[in-house]
């Protein structure tokens, strides 16, 4: 943790949804006009998309057939950590890409599946904002979530998060769903090893739940929408959360225990501006008085 140099980070799995919280975080950042350096947590992957699938032949080969990038042999997790450790002491770091699509390797003459070379942050960011899976994890060999400032995890309930990922992979990247419940039986001791127990180390979580019938993910048409879920918040440390006024902000939100809030899912983007927006610029204000 660093007063001069702040660590947010956002952890969820693949098909949690993420990328919903970067977005309004992004637009906090802009409307703010805070200077963010932000890091994506597949730029920590060990290998590139050629290697990990060499890798995984290789795991499969030797008797271990879970192995993913769940798990901590497939990241760079001390690099992750020294990351975030350098950032709240100098305001600094090493950083790469990983270049997804012929869109993203483009500009930098790569292919896709590659990762960019190293390079060392720029002096004057205002904070380091980190989205991937493992802002929160802890081993015997490191503790990346005693870095950060700010914790968020995202998290479907689990049949849910299926639903979205079975979904997302069918439809954007070609997967037949075979293919993904494949993937997600792979991954689920370094599921349950690495991702799960971070969120009980963030500050905020953010869990939706759907109010329609979700009991075979693997054979659901849509995925849930916003109007059909309720958002389940729960902040680890309510000290200073002015529950009242989000009450009143949120249409049809109550609370359902003392540190937990909840709202229809069309309203999480507005609940997450209101939550974060406070937040962030608090640390912005300790930053300057430091």
């Amino acid at each position: 943790m660093s007063v001069k140099h702040p660590v947010v980070a956002i952890t969820g799995s693949s098909g949690s949804g993420t990328s919903t919280v970067t977005r309004t975080l992004r637009h906090i950042f802009r409307r703010e006009k805070i200077n963010a350096a932000i890091i994506e947590g597949d730029a920590f992957h060990r290998y590139d998309r050629h290697a990990m699938a060499a890798a995984m032949e290789a795991a499969r080969r030797s008797g271990n057939s879970n192995f993913s990038h769940f798990g901590p042999e497939a990241n760079l997790l001390a690099e992750l950590e020294d990351l975030f450790r350098c950032y709240g002491e100098t305001g600094s770091g090493q950083v790469r890409k990983y270049l997804h699509s012929e869109e993203d390797a483009a500009p930098y003459g790569q292919e896709p599946g590659t990762f960019t070379p190293w390079e060392t942050i720029r002096a004057d960011t205002d904070l380091l904002f980190y989205e991937g899976l493992h802002g929160a994890v802890v081993t015997d060999q490191i503790d990346i979530a005693r870095h950060a400032d700010l914790l968020v995890g995202v998290v479907p309930i689990i049949n849910l998060e299926w639903i979205q990922k079975i979904h997302r992979d069918n439809t954007q990247r070609g997967y037949s769903t075979d293919a993904v419940v494949d993937t997600i039986l792979r991954r689920m001791p370094d599921y349950v090893n690495y991702i799960a127990p971070q969120f009980s180390r963030t500050h905020i979580n953010f869990q939706r739940v759907p109010t329609v019938d979700t009991s075979n993910p693997m054979a659901a048409r849509d995925v849930p929408t916003e109007d059909e879920s309720f958002v389940v918040i729960r902040f680890t440390n309510p000290r200073g959360i002015d529950f009242p006024y989000l009450l009143t902000m949120i249409k049809d939100s109550f609370m359902s225990r003392s540190n937990s809030i909840v709202v229809p899912g069309g309203k999480m983007e507005l609940a997450m501006q209101l939550i974060f927006t406070p937040l962030i610029l608090r640390l912005l204000e300790n930053r300057n008085r430091g």
